[in-house]
């Protein structure tokens, strides 16, 4: 029986996750770890709620088997780089390396596809170096998912990201071959991947869209 912890649990994937992990008897108790409630009561559930740029404050709760790390923003809802930057690498970081210290194993982080620690993008680079910065951590079984674009419905309303959504529903047909890790993919084929990834050995750290598409299936 294990104990898994959560980070993102309100948003899309994370959310998906927690709902998973919830109905699966390999896990005895999920640990959350945000500023706000997900809003659900389950014997299983236990919630840490705070500032998540101080994980520091955590540490003697930050203890389980694996911790899964669904944090991430976008560039309309927060258009300050900095801020950015402190949400996509510094919480993933920050994670990683307390993960670390209290011995934990398995560290699952969403990324992007696209991900690179030199491109020219500001977005694509910052993604890079959280990807870095995580593996810099050397935490044994370490697996980093960059999916593509991710359907379902938000919370928020995002009108260009729901036209584009539709748009790709569409491609998704024609893409085959090496352009098959562009296709969209949903919430739930990520996280079934993530629970996959937690529960076996994988032979590769970085994981693209399409391999977790699979994974996802499995």
């Amino acid at each position: 029986m294990k104990t898994a912890i959560i980070l993102g649990a309100t948003g899309l994937t994370g959310g998906r996750l927690l709902e998973l992990l919830l109905n699966d008897s390999r896990y005895s108790r999920i640990k959350l770890f945000s500023r706000s409630s997900v809003g659900i009561s389950d014997p299983k559930l236990q919630e840490f709620l705070g500032d998540m740029f101080s994980l520091e404050d955590f540490k003697e709760n930050f203890k389980g088997d694996e911790v899964f790390c669904c944090i991430g923003t976008t560039k309309s809802k927060t258009p300050n780089k900095d801020f950015y930057k402190k949400i996509d690498l510094g919480i993933p970081k920050n994670a990683a390396l307390l993960a670390k210290e209290n011995g934990i194993k398995t560290f699952i982080v969403m990324s992007a596809l696209g991900a690179n620690a030199n491109s020219s993008i500001f977005y694509n680079r910052i993604k890079g170096q959280m990807e870095e910065a995580v593996l810099k951590a050397q935490i044994p079984r370490t697996y980093i998912l960059q999916p593509s674009l991710i359907g379902g419905k938000r919370k928020e309303k995002r009108i260009g990201e729901w036209i584009f959504k539709q748009l790709m529903r569409v491609a998704n047909f024609v893409m085959a071959g090496s352009l098959k890790k562009y296709r969209s993919i949903y919430p739930e084929t990520i996280a079934k991947a993530i629970i996959w990834l937690a529960n076996n050995d994988f032979e590769v750290n970085r994981i693209p869209s399409d391999v977790i598409q699979d994974l996802g299936q499995r």
